[in-house]
């Protein structure tokens, strides 16, 4: 799959979510924060979720969505979000269908050991199903604040 890029149509998705199945089409007419990480209950991904939930409030005045994805289990996500009173929905993708399609699911390189992995990325995704802003091999302290400031300027 080629990288998708600010202007990109994004492409459609449907996983599991702890209230049933979730899909972009749910978000039509509003924009939606789509970003991808690793693994849950782990200390990288834990930090993101916090700054997401932490500034869930402000994503939700400003009319976005936001929504976690890894390749974890629903049940998994249920326990990540009870054990750190997280704020935003996380989607589960274990077949990585998603991750896939947005270009996230990459070869990854540990002391020359070739793998396949998450590359923690970001979407953001206006109400017309609009990538208007991609962040790839993100670093977690302030992407949180970073992502609002780019949404509030939709």
């Amino acid at each position: 799959m080629a990288e998708l890029d600010a202007g990109a149509k994004a492409p459609e998705f449907e996983m599991a979510g702890e209230k049933g199945p979730i899909r972009l089409s749910d978000f039509a007419g509003k924009a939606l924060v789509l970003y991808f990480y690793p693994k849950d209950d782990t200390s990288g991904c834990t930090k993101e979720a916090q700054e997401f939930s932490a500034l869930a409030g402000d994503f939700t005045a400003a009319g976005v969505a936001v929504l976690g994805v890894s390749k974890d289990t629903v049940a998994s996500h249920g326990k990540f979000t009870a054990k750190y009173g997280l704020e935003v929905p996380l989607g589960s993708d274990p077949e990585g269908a998603t991750l896939e399609a947005y270009g996230a699911w990459v070869e990854k390189s540990m002391y020359g050991r070739k793998y396949m992995g998450i590359d923690r990325s970001t979407f953001l995704i206006d109400g017309a199903g609009v990538i208007r802003r991609a962040w790839r091999k993100v670093k977690v302290p302030g992407h949180a604040a970073e992502v609002l400031k780019a949404a509030l300027a939709l």
